[in-house]
């Protein structure tokens, strides 16, 4: 067995163990007691539904974040780990973030030059391997855009 492999097969235990884990125990599932903004997200083809509120201050900094709604376990996983992630972070990091996590489940390069550390995030990339499923991980990271934009229409990954 090679080192490449190896490193090829802990990112997968790391992927399946990760998304496993935050799709049977969402963190921050539920509506929060103060939103100032909030997005809904749609994949029509499969059916996940969230609704993403965010708690965002005079600084513009996420001071708190939740989801609610039903779909698969990716959809469900990667809603968790967004609102794990957002909490704490400026409108912008979060707009980096997002960036970040949209480009390596397309298997591109994020914008610009900012370099973002996904750190758990990164576990995602590994949704790229099934295609039809890029969907169900990017729909929470759509709301996400939507939410801090103010936009009303509901998010789709269509």
């Amino acid at each position: 067995m090679t080192a490449g492999s190896l490193h090829t097969d802990d990112v997968r235990d790391l992927y399946r163990d990760l998304i496993l884990d935050h799709a049977r125990n969402p963190r921050h599932f539920g509506k929060l007691d103060h939103t100032t903004h909030s997005a809904e997200g749609i994949n029509p083809l499969c059916g996940d539904k969230l609704r993403l509120y965010l708690d965002v201050d005079a600084d513009e900094t996420i001071k708190g974040a939740a989801f609610e709604g039903s779909g698969c376990a990716i959809s469900v996983a990667s809603a968790s780990l967004l609102t794990d992630t957002v909490i704490g972070l400026s409108s912008e990091d979060a707009m980096a973030i997002f960036d970040a996590v949209t480009a390596q489940l397309s298997g591109g390069d994020a914008p610009g030059d900012r370099k973002v550390d996904l750190g758990k995030l990164r576990a995602l990339a590994g949704v790229r391997e099934y295609p039809t499923r890029v969907k169900c991980a990017t729909l929470a990271w759509h709301a996400l855009k939507s939410a801090l934009r103010q936009d009303t229409a509901p998010a789709s990954t269509e």
